[in-house]
């Protein structure tokens, strides 16, 4: 579903600034998979996911969604095949307007518009029952504007219009790190209901490693541009946090004394 090939990235090249961001990066995601990604701050995890986002152009490489080279789309000529809930839950949704107009705006995402823009009854009532699955009682504030929510709430309904049109790949940008643990859980619960009732293939970059452990059915790390670990199925249901401290230093050759490096949000 997303096949990345030889994948290079640097920032402010030929300059005193210049950062190799992405190193022939080569990732492949079947359909179905719910990848993890951690790293330190500055290894690539961010460049990486607005490189496939098509947030900016990569130097070199491929970068493939269910078989369409997108590499020379820009973000918007994307839109079609991604969905994308960002780490500040005031991004993602227009927040002057109601959940209902929100919620229909990501229903004719990527779509041509013609002259009825209208809300029909059937939408309002499917949209309804989408939001009853949140567990916030949106579902009967279906005219209450966005920016009244709660982050949590937000977030949640950022996730759902991310995901209403069954998107090729579901980005989720370290979407919980401005949450408070409680609802931070809450939404995390969410994202693994979702896409595993949608069969959606989700990569989720996060700071958390029991996060990255307890979500997913793969895992990889990243470090100075480049993936140093991919570890899926029975072996990723057996790590600990231990092992990762342990495989980061062994493969990054770097000694750590705590988890630190690997919660970065960076």
């Amino acid at each position: 579903m997303l096949k990345l090939h030889q994948v290079s990235k640097t920032f402010n090249p030929g300059t005193i600034n210049e950062k190799k961001a992405l190193k022939n990066i080569n990732l492949h995601l079947e359909p179905g998979d719910f990848v993890t990604v951690i790293g330190g701050n500055g290894a690539g995890k961010s460049t990486m996911l607005n490189a496939v986002a098509g947030v900016w152009p990569v130097d070199s490489g491929a970068i493939l969604i269910d078989g369409v080279n997108v590499t020379g789309l820009q973000e918007h000529q994307r839109a079609q095949y991604i969905g994308r809930v960002f780490q500040d839950p005031m991004t993602g949704t227009a927040p002057n307007m109601q959940i209902i107009e929100n919620l229909a705006l990501a229903r004719r995402r990527g779509k041509k518009r013609g002259l009825s823009w209208g809300v029909t009854k059937a939408e309002k009532e499917e949209f309804a029952e989408k939001l009853k699955i949140l567990g916030l009682g949106l579902e009967d504030r279906l005219t209450a504007k966005v920016g009244l929510l709660s982050g949590g709430q937000r977030q949640a309904l950022t996730l759902l219009m991310a995901s209403m049109e069954h998107p090729k790949l579901l980005l989720l940008d370290e979407h919980t790190a401005a949450l408070d643990p409680t609802t931070a859980a809450k939404v995390l619960e969410l994202s693994d209901q979702i896409i595993s009732r949608d069969k959606l293939t989700a990569l989720m970059i996060t700071h958390n490693m029991k996060d990255a452990i307890r979500h997913g059915n793969r895992l990889i790390m990243m470090n100075e541009g480049e993936i140093i670990l991919d570890v899926k199925g029975e072996e990723k249901q057996h790590l600990t946090k231990h092992d990762l401290m342990d495989k980061f230093a062994e493969l990054a050759g770097t000694t750590l004394d705590s988890d630190e490096i690997l919660l970065s949000k960076n």
